[in-house]
């Protein structure tokens, strides 16, 4: 075979080893006993390189402790190597860079997660620094109790992360800010001192001070600061809600209990301080009693002028959003459930939202605060007064929590937006007295609309925090120049109405404002509190201060960012990656919870670089690094790069460090679900360009057999089914399981059904023919369905075919089964982009011919279906325009055009509760499923229950691959496990054929489809 020359895609190699002295350390950490993680791949750095903000940083290895001891282990450790530094991290939700470092990341998320001790009795919880926020709360929730500060990202942030910088949120006028529940904590000092810290009284402190050991030399200059220099940190800090300094000087001395809280320094120190290891938390009993009222402006200016009422009339919280946030909102999957509970006014626009949210244990109270608040809105209404257009009241703590979530997601949903100027973290916290914030505001919007600038508007009212990202294009050098001015007169502005840059995220790289913001005699006292804990500024140097006898510099906002890279990559490979490019970091896909469908590999692994944003990074450097290596844009796709097998084989047997191989193990991690495509706030859709890079990478290099079987199994499936008895009985043996095991990878193949599609299909089906179709009036096409057969259900469960079939009839239509024409999905999956092109092409002419029929056409499998919409859209025009439905859509609308359903009483379906688990990518896709399914099965008066599960660990190939079996099991038992033992076999429902395949795996019963259960409920007597 003949060799295209010069085109042979580049090998990238990476300085992946390690500095003399963190090598010697890392070195001496693998002989220590230390018992967590070790990573230093390229990969595994670049994972942690970023954070929620604009900033990159790299470290020199990250690692997962499992312990205390073993925190204690790095420090004593790093004890015998001076230069070495830690910075602690969570789940890297930071807006400011404050976990980045160049010297080691303590990950504390992956092990150091667990929920220690619950004293419901005395209102407290014991916890290790990696637990998230929600996950905590989940296990509060059965002692009706829960841990109160609230933050946005409280499905991934941790304690530890909330500790660090003195997190709150929503309601923290009524519930304070996360060093107002710190009762004690546990830290480890950077040379591996464990720190106990807990409220002392002022002559305790005064005994321990004079002792010689670090506490001593902590309490000592604790009490020359803090109590010592007192009316200078009274003078100088105004009395506000959110008004974080760092080390928060004024709350480490209660003057009026005469009591001492080092924790209160370490609670907001960043890391700077200490590595906290555990926490005792105080806890808040949950509100028997919970109303939202969600208030409607003409103006986003009503809405900020109006809050103060509201806060008047003690509401435990008032959150805003302005019209882009709302806006930004209505385009995501999360709308479709809270459409109802927050709707449009009709005739006017609704251009500000107030949340304004009331709690009591005493219904009567609530009432009566609410019944005030509605005659006072219900008159601002009538008369336009205060910008008032409307409200809604909502007493439902299940649609409290939707209308929450949707606030908590604008966040990610601000970096939705189209075109290369992004709406960013930098100044997206300002707090100021409350009473200032409408002018502030107004001040702020006009400094931005000078620059010329689009932004979106969202916050704490009630505290005077204002979340606001202006839309900046890093990659040009002189808009990240505007960002650093913009921040300099932000400061200047907060300034001028008595509040601070930092009310709620951090200082991170805006530290070098401290000097200015403290005073140069309160910003010495910082930095010698620094030296007391951390004299050899071994603790995350550079965040909020320095020691005093040091000369390291503090970081900058004009410090290094991730668009420092990306604006190296060429303008073509960021168009042809482009939904790695748009992930801005939010980290939403770190979801602690195992029963969201986003993204299972980054939940079973615990591994940041098996994640969307992981994934994204790791493609984003690879792109970079290619174009280091010299490809040009015009080569970079599968064609320019094809070289002959020799070639490949010989690459492939090469020792060669590749990145190229690194980012191919965290692609073959991905199930190809596509739940990140829709979950994710600005659609990250990993499968999408993974794919992608298979296709490149595989010219370079030989694909495994399993690939080859995968792409061809829509060929090879069809054949083995003219003689599916045979092909069972060669394939169903051990000797024959082991075989294919151990030379393609491939476990568990499933048999092929028998009897097959093909032998009922005269019993069940009208044959295809166009001809005959066409000959049909049109006013009779509508009695008529054509059955879209994909590889899966056809050939390997066959009877839902058959079945969907019959449904068809049972409703009073014609089936027609169309012949079986590949759909291409396996071949996108493994990355065969040519033939998948070729086949959609083939695909999408058949199926184009067959909507001039004007027919309904419906397909069984609805990740099949959806690939007709999602892969084949890059066929762009070639695509053409025919449609087809799932089983579900088309019952949708059955039900709104007949009756198809109403059955007389007696022949309703008996009471027996059903239960639906919905397949990951058609739910998350098309997020009306089970609400739909619902209500079919409601007009045969069947009951049915939407289980809340993630994703069942097949996902098409997934599960069938060795090296992926042992994953894909752990993520069934995450989820789906629990929630299938709570039903009778008979009573689980699956609309995946995955699913029912995994499922049958597991637990050796098949689920029905629901088009099964149905079928029955309509033909029963």
């Amino acid at each position: 075979m003949c060799e295209r020359p010069a085109l042979n895609l580049p090998v990238i190699p990476v300085e992946s080893t390690l500095s003399d002295v963190y090598q010697a350390y890392i070195d001496g950490l693998r002989k220590s006993s230390f018992a967590g993680d070790i990573e230093y791949s390229y990969g595994s750095r670049l994972a942690v390189a970023t954070d929620n903000s604009v900033y990159q940083k790299l470290p020199q290895a990250v690692v997962h402790p499992k312990g205390v001891n073993d925190l204690q282990t790095l420090g004593e450790l790093a004890n015998q190597h001076p230069a070495v530094k830690f910075s602690a991290r969570g789940g890297g939700t930071g807006t400011n860079g404050q976990s980045l470092t160049d010297g080691i990341v303590v990950d504390m998320s992956r092990y150091m997660n667990k929920v220690l001790e619950i004293n419901p009795e005395e209102g407290w919880v014991r916890v290790q620094s990696g637990v998230v926020k929600d996950a905590l709360n989940d296990a509060l929730r059965p002692f009706g109790y829960f841990f109160s500060p609230d933050l946005s990202t409280s499905n991934r942030a941790t304690i530890g992360g909330m500790i660090s910088t003195d997190a709150s949120g929503q309601g923290s006028l009524v519930y304070g800010k996360t060093s107002d529940h710190v009762l004690e904590l546990t830290s480890v000092l950077g040379n591996g001192e464990i720190l106990h810290t807990q409220p002392i009284s002022v002559s305790e402190a005064e005994e321990k001070a004079t002792r010689s050991d670090t506490y001593g030399r902590i309490l000592r200059q604790v009490l020359n600061t803090c109590r010592g220099k007192r009316q200078e940190i009274l003078a100088k800090f105004p009395r506000m809600n959110r008004f974080l300094t760092g080390y928060d000087l004024e709350h480490a001395y209660d003057a009026d209990n005469q009591r001492i809280d080092v924790s209160r320094l370490i609670t907001g120190s960043e890391g700077s301080l200490v590595m906290v290891a555990e926490a005792k938390l105080s806890l808040t009993r949950i509100p028997k009693h919970t109303a939202l009222v969600n208030i409607k402006y003409d103006s986003f200016e009503s809405a900020l002028r109006h809050a103060p009422r509201m806060i008047a009339a003690k509401a435990t919280s008032v959150e805003t959003v302005d019209s882009k946030v709302l806006n930004l909102a209505r385009t995501d999957i999360i709308w479709h459930s809270i459409a109802e509970l927050i709707t449009d006014v009709p005739g006017k626009d609704m251009l500000g939202l107030n949340m304004v949210e009331y709690n009591s244990n005493d219904i009567n109270e609530i009432e009566e605060r609410i019944a005030r608040l509605e005659e006072e809105l219900t008159a601002a209404a009538k008369s336009g007064e205060y910008g008032v257009i409307g409200y809604q009241l909502t007493f439902e703590r299940a649609d409290i929590n939707k209308i929450y979530a949707m606030r908590k997601k604008s966040v990610g949903l601000l970096g939705n937006t189209k075109g290369n100027k992004k709406p960013i973290a930098f100044a997206e916290d300002t707090g100021v007295p409350p009473e200032n914030l409408a002018d502030f505001i107004m001040e702020f919007r006009a400094l931005l609309d000078s620059h010329g600038l689009q932004y979106g508007m969202f916050g704490h009212v009630d505290a005077g925090v204002l979340h606001v990202r202006p839309a900046l294009d890093l990659c040009d050098v002189e808009q990240e120049k505007l960002m650093h001015q913009i921040s300099d007169e932000v400061v200047a502005l907060v300034a001028k109405y008595g509040g601070l840059m930092w009310g709620e995220h951090g200082k991170g790289y805006r530290s070098e404002y401290g000097p200015a913001f403290f005073g140069e005699e309160l910003f010495a006292e910082l930095r010698r509190i620094k030296g007391a804990f951390d004299p050899a500024n071994k603790m995350n140097p550079g965040k909020i201060c320095t020691p005093i006898a040091s000369d390291d510099e503090l970081v900058k906002v004009s410090d290094v960012k991730r668009a420092t890279f990306d604006r190296t990559i060429p303008v073509a490979f960021k168009e042809a990656f482009k939904p790695a490019m748009d992930c801005n970091g939010n980290g939403l896909c770190f979801n602690y919870d195992t029963t969201s469908p986003m993204c299972p590999s980054s939940k079973i692994t615990r591994d940041r670089r098996h994640s969307p944003k992981g994934r994204a990074g790791m493609i984003r450097e690879w792109l970079r690094l290619l174009a280091q290596q010299g490809v040009d844009a015009a080569s970079l796709s599968a064609d320019q790069f094809k070289t002959s097998f020799y070639t490949r084989w010989k690459n492939t047997r090469s020792k060669e460090q590749d990145f190229s191989h690194e980012v191919l193990e965290v692609m073959n991690g991905c199930l190809a679900c596509k739940s990140c495509s829709s979950q994710c706030p600005v659609k990250v859709d990993v499968p999408e360009f993974r794919a992608k890079f298979l296709s490149i990478y595989y010219q370079r290099y030989l694909r495994p057999l399993k690939d080859h079987l995968v792409a061809n199994v829509e060929k090879l499936t069809p054949m083995m089914a003219k003689f599916p008895r045979i092909t069972n009985l060669l394939m169903d043996n051990r000797v024959s399981q082991s075989a294919l095991e151990k030379i393609a990878g491939y476990v568990d193949a499933p048999p092929l059904s028998v009897p097959t599609l093909a032998s009922q299909a005269q019993a069940v089906a009208t044959t295809f023919d166009m001809a005959s179709l066409r000959a049909i009036p049109d006013a009779e096409r509508g009695d008529y369905v054509l059955i879209v057969q994909d590889p899966f259900t056809s050939f390997y469960d066959a009877q839902v075919v058959a079945d969907f079939a019959r449904l068809i009839k049972a409703l009073g239509k014609t089936p027609v089964l169309l012949p079986f024409k590949p759909n291409g999905k396996p071949m996108h999956v493994a990355g065969f982009l040519d033939k998948f092109a070729e086949t959609a092409s083939d695909t999408a002419s058949f199926l184009n011919s067959v909507a001039e029929l004007n027919i309904p056409m419906v397909g069984v499998d609805s990740p099949l279906v959806l690939c007709y919409r999602d892969e084949y859209k890059a066929l762009g025009a070639a695509r053409g325009d025919f449609t087809v439905h799932t089983v579900h859509e088309w019952l949708a609308e059955i039900l709104a055009a007949e009756k198809a359903f109403d059955l007389p009483d007696a022949e309703r379906a008996n009471s027996t509760t059903m239960a639906l688990f919905a397949h990951c990518t058609e739910k998350t896709a098309l997020p009306k499923t089970e609400q739909i399914w619902q209500q079919v099965f409601a007009k045969v008066g069947q009951p049915v229950d939407v289980i809340k599960v993630g994703c069942c660990g097949m996902a098409g190939n997934y599960g069938h691959e060795a090296q992926n079996k042992s994953n894909s099991l752990g993520i069934y038992a995450m989820s789906w496990e629990q929630a299938v033992s709570r039903y009778k076999p008979a009573q689980i429902m699956a609309t995946g054929y995955s699913c029912r395949s995994q499922v049958n795996r597991i637990e050796n019963f098949k689920p029905q489809h629901p088009l099964q259960v149905l079928l029955q409920c309509i033909t029963k007597k």
